[in-house]
């Protein structure tokens, strides 16, 4: 792609709407909407300003528009950037941006507005890749992941410590030119010091990386528990929609069901399974091994319990099951508005284990508050308000590994050499994540994965 071109792309959503927005940059973009908007000579105008007019062309009146003029170097792309709010109508947004490639523009490339804001160093790789995490966000956690990406969080800390790098670096190399004097330029304690900050925060935002995933892409909550505790009816009510059948008839649900819902700021995922017994049935064995399966890939396991005909004894043998050590799990004692024993309901108030019923809306409300409040102190951490992308946590792993040779290799005593080419690799992996180092081939394959007017 030639980015000295002026490019051209409808920004909004394709479909019939109100208002579209049509978005012109590069050197020629106030020349050329001139050339449609007579209104007001734009090239006179103050950047960041709005102006209201026709877009004329051959004496025919297009549509009315409002255009926003942005002047470089301070727009998004640092060039000259004009945005043409019009009427959503496909005819308009078409006949528009014919006119202006007839008029000198081409149509971008997909990520190109993006692309440019990145390579006229508006934004670093990292921050740019961010745009797209934005624009599909659909959760408030995982739009503020993204936000805080863009902001340059996660970059800005990476750049301070391949600066920190960097200065060794120069010393290492420093020390091969003068390799037959046997001078030690870089100091190897304080070499060490850095490295191990690199390591530690490279850990953090590693075993950040799943859990940003889930953040991003959903939680998902297992509901398990034996035959007719509940589950089927909890799910309903969380959903607030008929999903699951409910019945009396053990192994009603016999496949997986699930639905998302939003639960403070986070996508749950909501997953209903068939309930836990030994069968002989051969198509309620394969749910129940397909239920199994999914708690493998469950965040949260809501398990049910029926306290209506439950006992400590039964509740203990459930609750020491092979599939639920280890997990992050929630105890849900259900059909609390029928009788109970006074063992189990002393039990579970002991163990400070929930009380409910399905069919009571305050009760379905008291258990999304509990599963909110168990996502906000078990999941949601502090280090995971930094959103990395696969590229990123390749990466990542890629300098702690060159780290751990350069640490070994000061332990060990080795030679200069051996230590300044493993701090040049963390070197470039790190500026790989920023942009700082690349290729064309990276660069094109992040920002196809953008929409054209982006």
């Amino acid at each position: 792609m030639n980015i000295y071109d002026t490019i051209v792309a409808q920004s909004t959503a394709y479909g019939e709407s109100a208002i579209a927005i049509i978005r012109l940059t590069g050197k020629d973009a106030i020349k050329i909407a001139n050339k449609v908007f007579p209104n007001k000579d734009l090239n006179k105008v103050k950047s960041h300003t709005i102006h209201f007019g026709d877009i004329i062309h051959k004496d025919e009146v297009i549509d009315e528009v409002l255009v926003s003029v942005f002047k470089a170097p301070n727009s998004y792309t640092k060039e000259n950037l004009i945005e043409i709010s019009c009427h959503g109508s496909s005819y308009i947004i078409k006949k528009i941006i014919t006119i202006t490639i007839n008029l000198g523009a081409r149509i971008a490339n997909k990520g190109e507005f993006t692309f440019r804001s990145f390579i006229n160093g508006n934004m670093d790789l990292s921050q740019a890749e961010a745009v797209a995490d934005i624009i599909s966000s659909n959760s408030k956690n995982s739009h503020k992941l993204a936000i805080n990406h863009i902001k340059g969080v996660f970059s800005n800390k990476i750049k301070e410590l391949r600066k920190d790098l960097i200065d060794f670096s120069s010393l290492l190399e420093l020390e091969l030119d003068f390799s037959e004097e046997d001078v030690e330029f870089a100091n190897r304690k304080k070499l060490n010091e850095t490295v191990n900050e690199i390591i530690d925060y490279s850990d953090i935002i590693i075993d950040s990386f799943k859990l940003n995933n889930v953040i991003k892409d959903g939680i998902n909550i297992i509901i398990l528990g034996k035959p007719n505790v509940g589950k089927s009816t909890i799910l309903n009510a969380l959903l607030n929609e008929e999903k699951a059948i409910i019945s009396d008839i053990p192994g009603t649900t016999r496949d997986i069901i699930e639905d998302t819902i939003t639960i403070g700021g986070n996508i749950v995922r909501f997953i209903d399974t068939a309930g836990i017994r030994n069968t002989i049935d051969k198509i309620e064995k394969i749910g129940i091994e397909k239920a199994l399966k999914k708690t493998k890939e469950a965040s949260i396991i809501l398990y049910i319990i029926d306290l209506n005909v439950s006992n400590i004894k039964s509740i203990k043998s459930e609750l020491e099951s092979n599939f639920l050590k280890d997990k992050n799990i929630l105890i849900i004692g259900n059909k609390g508005d029928l009788k109970i024993k006074d063992d189990v309901k002393t039990y579970f108030k002991n163990k400070k284990h929930l009380i409910i019923s399905g069919i009571k809306e305050k009760d379905v409300l008291k258990l999304k508050k509990l599963i909110e409040n168990y996502i906000n102190l078990n999941l949601i951490r502090e280090e995971s308000s930094i959103m990395i992308n696969e590229r990123h946590y390749q990466l990542l792993k890629k300098v702690k590994d060159s780290l751990l040779n350069v640490k070994n290799n000061i332990k060990n005593k080795s030679n200069t050499d051996l230590l300044a080419m493993d701090v040049k690799y963390a070197l470039n992996y790190l500026g790989e994540i920023t942009g700082e180092i690349t290729n064309d081939e990276i660069l094109g394959n992040i920002f196809s994965k953008f929409c054209i007017g982006k």
